[in-house]
């Protein structure tokens, strides 16, 4: 099959290449590419012959026929400042500037036969791309009359829902990490959160981070094996690209073409920036540390402590330009940051510390945790000729630190972090009369292997009470080793080619392949340092117990030898699509595409045969009556099919109801599919190579008494050294090891969006409302596949009055540790309604607004970002309940303004309501668990997180090495009110204080901090 394919993948490739040698990937991709069509109309005698565009900083030029009526559509143009050169059959016009951003389909009609009005505001950014203060360069030779555009470029953007960050928007708005990501929430329905270590994610809607793509020049920055959407960005503080190398990005929170794969949320594409004709360089320094911050509520409550000794050192520099001027330009930037910042380490749920003795309360606190990147990037293009363009880039990015995470875990489980990531693009573009060609390849290699700072045995400490009829646990506090040991990544090529053909009147054409051989990896030895789990009411008339452990879990290697497990998985994809201008009101955007990919790790897997008896009616008869069939779970090595049917039609429109385009109607409706993550698929084999092995000791435990068994058993204090570790391994059958059996007929998660809005431009702002509807679909999900000796899930004892539902972790195999189902079926909705107001910044109006205003209900399967669904037998148990994950209310707003005084002055404010709390609450009168919710307890009148930003900042013209030397001062002033964003609430129902603040963590909102930076530039 994989062969097949790839003889027809190449096949294909080749006839879309029309005969051209395939360069390798996009430095600006079709993903992401601006488009621009329209037409001009000209004196009979003197009509249009043909277009030429011309990119002011390079001198790139694309040139296209002018139909009989003066229809032109430049199909493929990357963003930037551009003037139009219009021959006609007696000389030629020339435009004045206008500028094209980050995927924006773009209308322009002109009339040549009518004078030229006054200029007026385009309503885009009017400058050359990488300073928007900068003077235009490259105009129109003097003497030719100027056409002016004025406000006549109008959006053919279809369905998709989304928002445009510009260069300025980068550079002006205040920030903390250089994150270029940070702005995406200005898009309606996007999150962008940072926790308590600074780690970073993306959420769109009711889906969480593993369903965003990020394309960086049109290439997929997807992570195949981690949770996080984007390379290096599972739990690290790192960012994914230098924020100097990026000229400007698009947010789509729904409604993509479909030129966009893996992708079932947000999609976000970037453009990097390229050397001009002149030569431009610039450094920064950014710096701030405790003195500059106000006391973080730790520091404060219950009382005032000194603060911990935090730093945060961000410094890079770039530099651009020509090689040969107009054919040949080069641009390299370097960013690097040294980061000292603090967590705590507290109990969960408010747990009074004063109740923990006196020997473990040394480890909770505030400590500093450290962090150290680097990041690289380079960039070369070539015009060799008017019609082709060549870039050749490369990302490289390397760092490390000592992490950890406010809550239990004591400093002493840090972990030694390590990221490594490096990707290289090429692409060639060709273009024709009537059709554009881009051909790439790209090659990546991603490392993430965290290992544990400490080694030694690990300490779990849990605290079990009734409340009423219920019982709740908590957790206290881990210490002692750490317990994340991994390698994990993946590395291959990718083969693409886009062709695009034009010489359709009021069609825009588009086919494109896509084929990628990538190599994924995963080495996990986990609790390598093994854990000792304490219930620490267990033992009566014991204050604390910390010498009878319930639970003991360790990892060991199995019988299959190393735990490395690799897939060489081959994926490919199709597409088509047309954007047809059916009138000059009506334009409609079609595309279908097709995905698919081979997972040979898991297609190819075999069961073992010690899993398959361990599970066999003889041994564990349990299943006998079980409500699902485990031979569902088992594979021959034959039994499994990589999934086909992932058809994806994207469909727009835009309705025009005016000839200038000011006033609109638009919508869609698109289905996108995903990908199920390889850590997930990845566990059933290597759960056969190293193995967490589990067993439990009787009497320990008040909440979940084990059956005693081979893996139930008395405890023993020589089950503390290594070698009664190994006594208890080789005496159970099974050495205490957990199953992992994934269903044979996995599906492929996946969402449909639907859009409506109306779009209007009241100069110089522009207005959208909108609505929004998404649906997700075979969300991938873990079970506990153990069952009680008659079948079942629960089991209500009529001898037990006190009885409440119990998962059956305790019956499982005998010798071995549960049985985890993984399997399709999470389902989250979203219905949003969503005001967006935006005024761009033009020299002539220097000052703008991106404000967006979401209203979102959305409903989810289990709890938000859980993947482990251990409490109900089947998916189809859990209540769709609202979302715990998403803000009914959230406001963001940004702007910036050039003062009388040589000052710019921007901020950024965003509030939301309180987050949603969900948790499960057994009970003996009815015997019942349920899973129940509500609000947390807001932190002001209504919000539940409020943030507002400034930032300062004051250029210095130098007057050498060029006439734009200047000097760069600035004062950001972060969380100006000094709001305490709380992030933990008690989240237990049967404790009067549910839903009330449980801790003095903030997550990763700062208190008021104040960041100096400097800059030179030329």
């Amino acid at each position: 099959m994989t062969r097949m394919m790839l003889r027809a993948a190449i096949v294909s490739m080749t006839a879309l290449s029309s005969g051209l040698l395939f360069a390798p990937t996009p430095a600006v991709a079709q993903v992401g590419q601006a488009s621009l069509r329209g037409t001009i109309t000209a004196p009979a005698d003197n009509p249009i012959v043909e277009v030429t565009a011309v990119e002011i900083s390079t001198g790139l030029r694309r040139t296209v026929p002018a139909e009989a009526n003066g229809a032109y559509n430049f199909a493929s143009l990357r963003a930037g400042t551009y003037r139009l050169e219009m021959k006609q059959r007696n000389g030629t016009r020339n435009s004045d500037a206008f500028t094209l951003r980050v995927g924006q389909v773009a209308g322009l009609d002109l009339d040549l036969s009518a004078a030229t009005a006054p200029a007026a505001t385009t309503g885009a950014e009017p400058a050359a791309m990488p300073d928007a203060d900068a003077p235009a360069t490259g105009a129109a030779p003097a003497g030719d009359e100027i056409v002016v555009t004025g406000n006549r470029i109008r959006s053919l953007a279809g369905g998709q829902v989304g928002s445009v960050i510009s260069s300025r928007l980068i550079e002006q708005l205040p920030q903390n990490n250089r994150n270029f990501l940070a702005f995406a929430d200005l898009a309606p329905g996007v999150r962008f959160i940072e926790d308590a270590s600074g780690a970073s994610r993306i959420q769109g809607g009711a889906q969480d981070s593993r369903t965003v793509n990020v394309f960086i020049d049109g290439v997929s920055q997807k992570d195949y094996v981690l949770k996080n959407g984007i390379t290096g960005q599972d739990s690290s503080p790192g960012n994914p690209f230098p924020q100097l190398g990026i000229g400007e990005y698009q947010v789509l929170s729904s409604n993509y073409k479909a030129e966009f794969d893996q992708v079932s949320s947000v999609a976000i594409t970037a453009v990097t920036k390229s050397g001009t004709n002149e030569f431009h360089g610039e450094g920064f320094y950014d710096f701030t540390n405790q003195n500059l911050r106000d006391r973080r509520p730790s520091e404060i409550f219950p009382t005032t402590i000194p603060k911990v000794d935090t730093s945060n050192k961000q410094f890079g520099a770039a530099l651009g330009g020509p090689i040969i001027k107009d054919k040949a330009h080069f641009f390299a930037t370097y960013e690097g940051k040294r980061i000292s910042s603090p967590y705590d380490v507290r109990p969960e749920n408010g747990y009074p510390i004063s109740s923990i003795p006196q020997q473990y309360q040394g480890n909770f606190g505030t400590f500093a945790q450290r962090f150290k990147q680097d990041l690289y990037f380079a960039k070369i293009d070539i015009v060799p000729t008017d019609n082709d363009l060549i870039e050749l880039s490369g990302k490289y990015r390397n760092e490390s630190g000592l992490q950890n995470a406010t809550g239990i875990n004591a400093a002493s489980t840090s972990t030694l972090n390590k990221v490594v990531d490096k990707r290289g693009l090429l692409r060639w573009q060709h273009t024709g009369d009537k059709w554009i060609n881009d051909a790439r390849l790209s090659y990546e290699d991603a490392l993430f292997a965290p290992t544990p700072a400490t080694d030694g045995n690990t300490q779990f400490f849990q605290a079990t009470q009734r409340i009423g009829n219920g019982i709740q646990r908590t957790d206290l506090l881990r210490a002692g080793g750490g317990g994340n040991f991994q390698t994990k990544g993946q590395k291959g090529w990718t083969i693409q080619d886009d062709f695009t053909f034009t010489g359709l009147q009021g069609h825009t054409i588009k086919v494109g392949a896509k084929a990628k051989w990538v190599k994924l990896n995963t080495l996990e030895q986990n609790l390598t340092n093994p854990e000792y789990t304490y219930d620490v009411n267990a033992i009566p008339g014991v204050a604390f117990n910390d010498t009878l452990p319930y639970k003991l879990q360790f990892g060991a290697t199995g019988p299959a030898g190393q735990a490395n497990v690799r897939s060489n998985n081959f994926q490919i994809g199709f597409y088509a699509q047309d954007d047809w201008d059916v009138t000059s009101h009506l334009t409609l955007n079609l595309g279908l595409r097709w995905d698919y990919e081979r997972t040979p790790s898991y297609l190819n897997y075999v069961t073992s045969a010690e899993n398959i008896t361990a599970v066999s009616p003889e041994n564990y008869p349990n299943l006998n009556g079980a409500d699902y069939d485990i031979n569902d779970y088992i594979s021959n090595g034959n039994n499994r099919k990589a999934f086909k049917g992932a058809w994806q039609p994207r469909l727009g429109f835009t309705y025009r109801f005016d000839d200038a385009g000011r006033f609109s109607m638009f919508g869609g409706y698109g289905r996108s599919y995903d990908r199920n993550q390889f850590d997930f698929l990845q566990q059933e084999a290597s759960q056969g190579a190293y193995q967490v092995r589990t067993f439990n000791f009787i009497g320990n435990d008040s909440l979940n008494p084990c059956v005693p068994s081979q893996t139930c058993i008395a405890w023993d204090p020589v089950y503390l050294t290594a070698a009664g570790r190994q006594q208890l391994a080789s005496t159970a059958i099974g050495g205490g090891r957990e199953f992992r059996f994934l269903k044979n007929d996995l599906k492929v998660p996946y969402s449909d969006q639907f859009s409506l809005g109306l779009r209007g431009r009241f100069s110089p702002v522009e207005l959208e409302v909108g609505y929004t509807h998404i649906e997700s679909k075979d969300g991938f999900a873990f079970l506990l596949g153990n069952r009680r000796p008659d079948g079942s899930f629960f089991f209500n004892d009529p001898a037990d009055p006190g009885d409440v539902p119990q998962s059956p972790f305790s019956f499982s195999p005998n010798g071995y540790g549960s049985i985890i189902l993984g399997t399709n079926g999470l389902k989250t909705n979203s219905d949003a309604v969503y005001f967006k107001l935006t005024k761009t910044y033009s020299a002539a109006s220097p000052w703008s607004i991106d404000a967006t205003y979401t209203y979102t209900q959305a409903d989810e399967t289990g709890k938000f970002g859980d993947t482990y669904l251990l409490d109900y037998a089947q998916l189809s148990d859990y209540p769709m309940l609202r979302s715990s994950g998403v803000p009914r209310h959230r406001f963001v707003i940004a702007g910036s303004v050039d003062t009388p005084i040589g000052v710019t002055i921007s901020t950024k404010f965003q509030i939301e309501s309180p987050i949603y709390l969900k948790a499960f609450v057994d009970r003996s009168d009815p015997f019942s668990r349920e899973l129940v919710g509500r609000q947390a307890d807001s932190l002001g009148d209504l919000w539940g997180r409020r943030q507002l930003d400034f930032a300062f900042t004051k250029y210095v013209p130098l007057g050498f090495i060029t006439d734009q030397t200047r000097v760069r001062m600035r004062l950001d002033i972060l969380n100006v009110m000094n709001d305490r964003n709380y992030t933990d609430f008690n989240n237990s129902p049967l404790d009067p204080n549910y839903g009330q603040r449980s801790t003095y963590s903030t997550g990763g909102n700062a208190p008021r901090t104040v960041k100096l930076s400097a800059g030179f530039s030329f």
